[in-house]
């Protein structure tokens, strides 16, 4: 029976509409297009909230070991949504999950916008994470499900793209409207977006459901929600400013043990159920293995300085938030461009030639930033976030040629949800591990300088009678008043540089991270050597078996 019998000529015209573009012979790309917009969304929201950090933090008063958990529970979610998403889908149908997962984004999104306070905005960053967990993955599902063998690389190249633009449009964007608007806007702009998707998402996909469903496993469920919070929680108020007690305070220490507890419990359940959450068993591996540790080293390093050179150019350099996003404009274009080029000649060539290439030049342009200033020119810091997007252009499609090459085809799905996992916990870790290290160096460079300022010294004496004459002339303030002002400029200047020096060492231990990573990169199989393997030990088993 219709709801609303009034309706029901709108309701037969819908259904006659959503059967004609099912059976269109275009509709496979009608929900490539559908899918990019809640791709290009979801991965948005990993990069246009870092701009307006700042401005979040002046909003509510906040220091960097508060505000890092508005990019950190949004990345954790979506870890810990992406295996599970998967079993969702096939239980209750991807279309319906799908949709779900774009309805809880869009709902965050609304209630990210209207957050008056910093346990809200996070709390609504977690509902935010729930939706993009579910969709960035079902994306791949359904692209991957809709397109045949041949077409499927040119479909999932078109999806890369969405993901490729929200890297370098996202903080341009985000930064413009911080600029302009509010804060606010970067999550409120998601919601008609979100609208459009929903619409059109429920007009034109199909339903599918995998008959096959395996029992959820809740135990490996549980224990990876407990461990990864925990752990990061525990990271990130070791150095806070309300922990007096530092790292020996009874809380912190209890996070990390019930952490270690939960870790441990998911290790043995997932090497030892018989549907697991993820099948990590995956990683024995070789290739896969050597490939996720990798991707768990890079996603340190990669996302802890995405989160920290914002910060550097809004608060140390005084740059508007609009022109911090856009010098990361160029990174997503340039990766773009050199992505299918070197993916195409890792297929002729050893792939570990491009990997080990792009990974130097990673590790040259967190040299360069490692040794940023108050004086740094523009070009420079461009200069760096060039060489940073030709080396993401060149390490990402021939690691995963190298990685995929022996993956059995009825695994790949599973494969793709530890590979996003892995690279979501890692950039979780990396910015909470980076944020803990730059509070804990600001605050010793602080020290530092303010030690060696000698207030009876002639080189002080002169240099606030410079500052008190200036704002005398300048601001027209009496005496008294322009020495406070002088003391609090050269205080001010201080802190900046302070804040300067514990970014460098940052950048410092982001490059050894990034060197960590030539180990198995080295150890790692040429694509050729792999595949050559996997056929002598096929031929090997034939011909036990036939001699048997």
């Amino acid at each position: 029976m219709t709801l609303f019998p009034q309706f029901r000529p709108l309701y037969s015209a819908i259904g006659d509409t959503r059967k004609q573009i099912n059976a269109h012979p275009r509709y496979k790309w009608f929900v490539l297009a559908n899918i990019m917009i809640g791709t290009f969304m979801a991965v948005l929201d990993s990069t246009i909230v870092n701009v307006s950090l700042p401005k979040i933090m002046s909003s509510f008063g906040v220091g960097l070991s508060t505000i890092q958990w508005v990019s950190t529970s949004y990345m954790l979610t979506m870890a810990a949504m992406l295996p599970t998403s998967g079993w969702l889908a096939d239980k209750f149908g991807y279309k319906r999950v799908y949709f779900s997962g774009l309805l809880l984004f869009t709902v965050g999104s609304a209630l990210c916008g209207m957050s008056d306070n910093i346990t809200t905005l996070i709390i609504s960053r977690i509902i935010q994470g729930i939706g993009g967990g579910t969709v960035q993955p079902l994306g791949m599902a359904i692209i991957t499900r809709e397109f045949p063998p041949q077409q499927r690389g040119l479909a999932l190249g078109f999806w890369s793209i969405a993901a490729a633009a929200s890297v370098s449009f996202g903080p341009m964007l985000g930064g413009y409207l911080v600029d302009n608007f509010s804060w606010q806007l970067i999550f409120d702009v998601n919601v008609p977006v979100g609208i459009v998707a929903l619409a059109i998402t429920w007009l034109i996909q199909r339903e599918y459901k995998n008959a096959g469903i395996q029992k959820f496993d809740f135990t490996g469920f549980i224990s990876v929600v407990i461990f990864l919070p925990l752990l990061l929680y525990a990271l990130a108020e070791g150095t806070a400013a309300t922990n007096s007690e530092g790292w020996d305070a009874p809380y912190i220490l209890l996070c990390f043990a019930v952490s270690a507890i939960a870790f441990t419990v998911f290790l043995t359940r997932e090497l030892t159920a018989k549907d697991p959450l993820i099948d990590i068993r995956l990683l024995g591996n070789y290739n896969f293995g050597m490939n996720n540790i990798i991707l768990f080293v890079f996603s340190i390093g990669m996302f802890g300085s995405t989160f920290l050179l914002p910060l550097y150019l809004q608060n140390a350099m005084d740059y508007t938030a609009v022109q911090s996003g856009l010098v990361f404009l160029p990174v997503g274009i340039i990766q773009g461009i050199v992505s299918p080029i070197s993916g195409r000649m890792a297929d002729k060539m050893n792939a570990k030639i491009f990997v080990i290439i792009g990974m130097i030049l990673f590790v040259i342009s967190f040299l360069m930033n490692a040794n940023l200033s108050f004086l740094t020119e523009h070009h420079y810091i461009m200069t760096s976030l060039y060489i940073r997007g030709l080396g993401m252009g060149l390490i990402f499609t021939p690691l995963n040629t190298m990685s995929l090459a022996t993956i059995p085809k009825e695994k790949m799905a599973q494969a793709s949800g530890i590979s996003n996992t892995v690279r979501q916990i890692g950039g979780s870790l990396g910015v909470a591990l980076l944020t803990t290290i730059l509070t804990e160096r600001v605050n010793f460079h602080a020290q530092i300088y303010g030690s060696a300022i000698e207030t009876n010294s002639d080189a002080f004496k002169n240099t606030i009678r410079g500052l008190v004459y200036h704002i005398q002339h300048s601001a027209g303030s009496p005496f008294d008043t322009a020495m406070k002002q002088g003391q609090s400029v050269l205080l001010s200047q201080i802190n900046t540089q302070a804040f300067i020096s514990g970014v460098n060492d940052d950048f410092l231990i982001a490059t050894f991270i990034m060197v960590l990573g030539f180990i198995p990169i080295l150890l790692m199989r040429s694509r050729k050597k792999a595949l050559k393997l996997v056929d002598d030990r096929k031929n090997e088993s034939v011909a036990e078996n036939g001699n048997a």
